[in-house]
């Protein structure tokens, strides 16, 4: 079976559906079978791989609430390897009408495992906050991805997110683990970066990954094109960020030495592509 990776963080804007599409992107240009489940109601990473229009109407939300079928509502992303379960903007009202069901925690955890084993990846794009279908994510993950923004305010309120992911561990979802820290929006160029980055490193150590995304242009223009940044700017260092992203992560779970500080601007290795 794959992996179940929840991408969280209740604070918003710090990268978290960017890193879900374009991490996915590059996971499936690896020749990883990757599942996108959209579980936050603006449905940005839905738009995000170009579905607009009849796609969007069938979303996850028949599955958390209702009786729907999670195999009939995967769709195609545009790339080879990629798929989505698209979000719609009748999510919104999720969160309320999971309050009276039975087992309500567990309703996304179930609605997987019907087609947990056909994919190598399934990353769960989390809404910002730490509601319940956030906490449906986590008891449904077997992991959790954390994107922490290079300013001020990085570790404002990651604690009570790793409050969390122990309460989550300690009621619902015993084997969840934090699959690491992604260091998002880093400028170079600032002290203030550095500095975050230094911090977060100190207080997090080896749960960090390597590779730093970047703040850029490209990776902000993207979604306005409905594509990752490995289909709309391959070149671009926001794109090379990901992809060294991607092979950290693969390099990790197959045992692999993994890239060194400043890994954005490592090329793709053999081990990481199929022949």
């Amino acid at each position: 079976m794959g992996e179940i990776i929840a991408c969280a963080n209740q604070k918003g804007g710090v990268g978290k559906t960017t890193t879900v599409v374009n991490l996915a992107s590059y996971l499936a240009r690896s020749g990883c079978r990757v599942l996108i489940v959209d579980l936050d109601p603006q449905g940005n990473a839905t738009s995000g791989v170009g579905l607009t229009g009849r796609e969007v109407d069938r979303s996850i939300y028949p599955v958390l609430v209702g009786n729907g079928n999670a195999q009939d509502l995967i769709t195609a992303a545009g790339l080879e390897g990629l798929s989505i379960i698209p979000s719609s903007r009748d999510l919104a009202g999720a969160e309320v009408e999971l309050v009276p069901i039975a087992s309500r925690e567990r309703r996304l955890s179930r609605a997987l495992a019907s087609v947990h084993a056909d994919f190598d990846y399934i990353l769960l794009d989390c809404p910002p906050s730490l509601g319940l279908l956030t906490v449906n994510a986590l008891t449904a993950a077997d992991s959790v991805l954390i994107p922490i923004q290079c300013e001020y305010y990085a570790l404002e309120g990651l604690g009570q997110l790793l409050s969390t992911i122990d309460l989550v561990r300690d009621h619902l979802n015993p084997a969840l683990s934090v699959k690491g820290v992604v260091l998002t929006m880093f400028d170079a160029r600032t002290t203030l970066a550095s500095d975050v980055s230094a911090e977060v490193r100190r207080h997090l150590g080896d749960q960090v990954f390597q590779t730093q995304i970047p703040r850029s242009v490209r990776l902000a223009e993207a979604p306005s094109y409905g594509r990752p940044i490995s289909e709309y700017s391959p070149a671009s260092r926001g794109a090379l960020a990901y992809a060294a992203l991607a092979h950290e992560v693969l390099a990790r779970d197959r045992g692999l030495p993994v890239p060194g500080p400043g890994a954005e601007t490592t090329p793709t290795p053999a081990w990481a592509t199929r022949a």
